[in-house]
Formats: structure tokens, C-alpha cells, sequence
């Protein structure tokens, strides 16, 4: 048995104190972050510019407004029943098709994830289309509901395939009941992840645009929207939008305080075996009528809808010279948009799992604020930058893609902060025990252990990108359509046949990243082996806490 090394023995009370993971986070994490945040905060300078522009006491007159308080309770009620269903389902069908006998669980963890390729505004077309009676709060709760309780879903299936089953034996074996197990042992490690899911789903919900237009239900995103639209003095919609920032920085601090100091890593690799199988006996039949009324609700009804105005429409035959032309622009700024949020998105998070600073969590708050604002603030305060200091990338794709990788960064850093987490922090002591430098670290060690959640973060990101409207509308190059754009302007005019064949393209180009997220996370388990890395071509390991 070594000796500790000196990098580990500067902890009062003779505990280690591993260089990577404790104090001053090393330079190549902390200097990108830094770069992400800026690069997040920047319609936030656009906002604060605007809202100068009013005074004070302007900015008091639109907040003391009894609309603004109204828009408060109707966002908020819509963000909390939103994301209280989603955790509901998405921790119920995680549960169903890792840990039980659910007839074809395999083939309905895959059908449940994918909504996240359905976008909101279509499956809100479809549902008032066929339903107008469903305009209001509890249509856009039940669309907005059906669209994102994967972003619980995936997150929790991935933890449960990789928590250690030998944890929940060993408090069975202690004679604790299985529901006192699962509250005290599984639950306590799928927090994280549910955490992080229900993060993105209120996030969501507050910035969507399309799906409380279409269903008639005022919200901020609507309001704004309405106020940019209608009237050239934008001050009062920069007010409404800097509530809405405070309201998501207030969301991401609670989330964090939820998240708290739960540990989901392992020394090891833990156990090379699945975990057992809960059978559901006489609950079967009901749990298997639950999963497929939720797959019917969110899938099948809209898919119905669809091809109904496919088939219906006289003016729903095909445009290829206008459908492929759309197809591979969706594709091409959701790659660039996809890779620009995920080389963002690392530092941060493995800043955020592995050095919980004060500094840290602020870098990674600041990194949410975009997130939530609606996608027409974002896209019009970078017309503006692009106007005022960046003239060469104005309407040039390098501006829409920045665009995308400051709405939707944090899909990519909650990800990767949770792969972050799981993995063994004292392989990277190790590395740096042996003289490794932080860089080395980051990129033998950390990385390699993170990929499969940073690969979900990126299909994650890219399908998000394929759905993106206002900011798409607004900063998209001369002459160039994407899917998302095309349905949105056949919509608008009320063409519902002619805007089907996008709908339907849309959806089934968004399934790929979908049934690739699904894959990459039925796949993050612990790595195989005995829990060693390679170093300069040898294996350190871990036996019996020995090194």
C-alpha cells in the first residue's frame, strides 16, 4: 500500500484533499466558462440597455402594472403544473421500463422518448385543430406536458441502468420493505437527474412561444411577443423579459439547493450485472393501459392529426424543390448549433459537478439566464449586436448559430454535469497524484468518463435546434428556410394541408437524434473491468481502497 501522496495531505485534520476536485479550479475549466456565461448573458446586456432607456420610472409603471403581477401567477402556475406532471411521468415510465417486466419494456423506453421530437406548436396545431375547446391553461399544460416529460424520462432511465444494485440489496437485506428501499436508497440517487430534468421542463415552459399562441393562453412569452410586435417602443417588453430572467434565476438557485450534496459516483465499476426485476403481478395490465395512453396522448393523436391533413388537403402534395432545400438547412444549423452549445457546455459543467464554489454555481446560473428568454429576445438583441458591433455576421449563419448555443446550452451542461457527477471522482486524484496536469485530466480522465453524456447533451441540443422558431425567423440568412420556418409560414396563412408535409418531415428528421439519445443513454452505465485507468500505457487500479 503507497504512502498519500503529498497533493493529498494539505487537508486539516489529516484528510485528502484532492488537488482537482478542491480550491481554485484550474484555468482550462474556469477561462472557457467564463467565455460560456458571457457568451449566455449577452441579450442580458441588451435587456439592461433597454430598460435604462425607460428610467425609473417607467420601469416602475409597467412593473406595478396589474397585468405583470397576473403574467407572474399564470407563468408560474403553468411552469409548477407542467413541471409536477412531467416528474410524475417521467419517474413512473423510468421506473416501468428499467426495473419491472413491463411487456416490451424495451420497445416502449424508446417510444417514450420520443415526443422530444415532436415540436410543441405542432402537437398544439394538432390537439386545436381537432379540440378548439381545449384553448386555454389546461390544453397548454396538456401539450406542453406531452412534449417534455422526456427531459425527466431520459435523464432518471439512465441513472436507474446505472445505480448499483448491490446498494438497494444491502438495505433489503437490512429488512427494509421495498418501498422504504426505494425511497431511502434509489430515490436518493435519481434526484440529480430528476433534478436536472425538471429544470429544463419549467425553463421550457417559460420560454416557449408557439404552443400559448396557438392555444390563446397569455403568458410572458405571449405577451412579449404581442408588445414587440405591436408597438415600436420595446422598453416595456425588455421589462416583462427582465422579470422573466429574475423569475429562471430564481428556478436554477432552487434547483441547485435541491440537487444539494447528493453523491451519484462510484468508487469502482461496481457491479457488472443488471439490477433485479421488480414483477408487477396483478399491476401489470394497468401499468401497461398507463405507458400506452401516454405514448397514445402524445404521439399517436397528433400522427392521426397529421396525416389526416395529409391526406385531406388538396393543396398537400409534395414540394421538393422547397421540402429538401428546408431539410438540409434544419440539418446543417442544428450540427453547427449543436457542436457551438456543447464545446460551451463542458467547462461548465464539469466546472459545476466537480468544484461547487460559489463562483462556480454563478458561472452556471448565469449560463441558464438565456434559456429562459423567449426566442424572438434573444434573436432580436443579437440583431441588434450584429447591427451595432458585429455588421460582417449579420444575417450570416455564425450569428443564428450563436443564437442557438445561447438558447440552449444549459440542455447540453445539465447532461454533462450529471455524467460528470456519476463518474469516480478519485480516478482523476489518481491522474493528478501522478503528475498529471489539469488539462491532461480533463481530457484522458473526465472526458472519456462523461462521453456518453455528452453525446445525449449534443443529440439533445441538435434536436432541440430542429425545432427552434422566432429566433430562427429572425436571424436565419437571406433566402434560407428551415422546416420549422416553412410550417410556421403555411400555418400563418392557414394553409393546414400544405403545411403538413413539413410537420411530418420535421418530426421524422427530429426522430433520429431522438432514437440516438435514447441509445446513448441506455448505455451510460459504469464502466466494465475493475475500475482502473490507463496511464502512459499501464493500468492503475483500485483494490479493497488500495492503490
Amino acid at each position: 500500500m503507497t504512502s498519500i501522496p503529498p497533493a493529498h495531505r494539505d487537508a486539516p485534520g489529516g484528510r485528502r484533499r484532492p488537488r482537482w476536485t478542491a480550491g481554485r479550479p484550474p484555468a482550462v475549466l474556469l477561462v472557457p466558462a467564463m467565455v460560456a456565461a458571457a457568451v449566455a448573458l449577452l441579450p442580458i446586456a441588451y435587456l439592461v440597455v433597454r430598460t435604462a432607456e425607460a428610467g425609473a420610472a417607467g420601469v416602475m409603471e409597467t412593473l406595478w402594472r396589474e397585468r405583470t403581477l397576473w403574467l407572474v401567477l399564470r407563468s408560474l402556475g403553468l411552469a409548477a403544473a407542467v413541471t409536477g406532471s412531467c416528474l410524475v411521468i417521467g419517474v413512473a415510465l423510468a421506473w416501468l421500463t428499467t426495473r419491472t417486466d413491463l411487456p416490451g419494456r424495451g420497445t416502449w423506453a424508446v417510444v417514450a422518448a420520443l415526443p422530444l421530437a415532436v415540436p410543441s406548436y405542432v402537437a398544439a396545431y394538432a390537439w386545436i385543430s381537432v379540440v378548439p375547446a381545449l384553448a386555454g391553461f389546461w390544453g397548454t399544460w396538456l401539450v406542453l406536458t406531452a412534449c417534455t416529460y422526456p427531459y425527466v424520462f431520459l435523464p432518471v432511465a439512465a441513472t436507474l441502468r446505472r445505480v448499483d444494485p448491490a446498494l438497494e440489496e444491502v438495505s433489503r437485506s437490512l429488512g427494509r420493505s421495498a418501498l422504504r428501499t426505494y425511497l431511502t436508497v434509489t430515490a436518493r440517487q435519481v434526484r440529480p437527474a430528476a433534478a436536472a430534468g425538471a429544470l429544463l421542463v419549467a425553463l421550457y415552459t417559460l420560454s416557449d412561444f408557439g404552443t400559448p399562441s396557438l392555444l390563446r393562453y397569455d403568458v410572458f412569452t405571449r405577451v412579449i411577443h404581442t408588445s414587440y410586435r405591436a408597438s415600436f417602443d420595446r422598453t416595456p417588453a425588455a421589462v416583462l423579459s427582465v422579470v422573466l430572467v429574475v423569475i429562471t434565476v430564481a428556478i436554477t438557485v432552487a434547483e441547485s439547493r435541491t440537487r444539494g450534496r447528493a453523491e451519484a459516483s462510484r468508487v469502482g465499476s461496481g457491479a457488472a450485472r443488471t439490477p433485479p426485476t421488480a414483477q408487477l403481478g396483478r399491476a401489470r395490465p394497468l401499468a401497461l393501459a398507463g405507458t400506452a395512453a401516454v405514448a397514445a396522448v402524445s404521439l399517436g393523436f397528433p400522427a392521426v392529426v397529421l396525416a389526416y391533413w395529409m391526406v385531406r388537403g388538396s393543396s398537400a402534395g409534395l414540394e421538393w424543390d422547397r421540402l429538401a432545400p428546408a431539410g438540409a438547412a434544419t440539418l446543417w444549423v442544428a450540427l453547427l448549433g449543436a457542436l457551438a452549445a456543447t464545446a460551451l457546455a463542458v467547462p461548465v459543467g464539469v466546472l459545476a459537478a466537480r468544484h461547487a464554489s460559489r463562483g462556480g454555481r454563478l458561472i452556471e446560473h448565469a449560463t441558464y439566464a438565456g434559456h429562459a428568454l423567449p426566442g424572438i429576445v434573444v434573436g432580436l438583441a443579437l440583431v441588434f449586436f450584429g447591427v451595432r458591433w458585429a455588421e460582417p455576421i449579420y444575417q450570416r449563419t455564425p450569428l443564428l448559430v450563436l443564437a442557438y448555443a445561447v438558447l440552449f446550452m444549459p440542455a447540453a451542461i445539465g447532461s454533462v454535469r450529471a455524467a460528470v457527477a456519476q463518474s469516480p471522482p478519485r480516478l482523476e486524484e489518481i491522474a493528478r497524484s501522478l503528475g498529471q496536469r489539469p488539462a491532461d485530466v480533463l481530457r484522458r480522465v473526465t472526458l472519456p468518463l462523461a462521453g456518453p453524456g455528452i453525446a445525449a447533451g449534443f443529440a439533445l441540443v441538435m434536436l432541440t435546434v430542429m425545432k427552434e422558431l422566432p429566433a430562427t425567423l429572425l436571424l436565419r440568412p437571406t433566402g434560407m428556410d428551415t422546416l420549422a420556418t416553412r410550417l410556421w409560414t403555411e400555418t400563418g396563412v392557414g394553409a393546414y394541408a400544405a403545411a403538413a408535409p413539413y410537420a411530418v418531415a420535421l418530426v421524422l428528421l427530429a426522430a433520429v437524434p431522438t432514437f440516438l439519445l435514447s441509445r446513448v443513454q441506455s448505455r451510460m452505465v459504469a464502466p466494465r473491468g475493475t475500475g482502473g485507468i490507463l496511464e502512459e500505457g499501464h493500468v492503475v487500479e483500485e483494490t479493497g481502497g488500495e492503490t
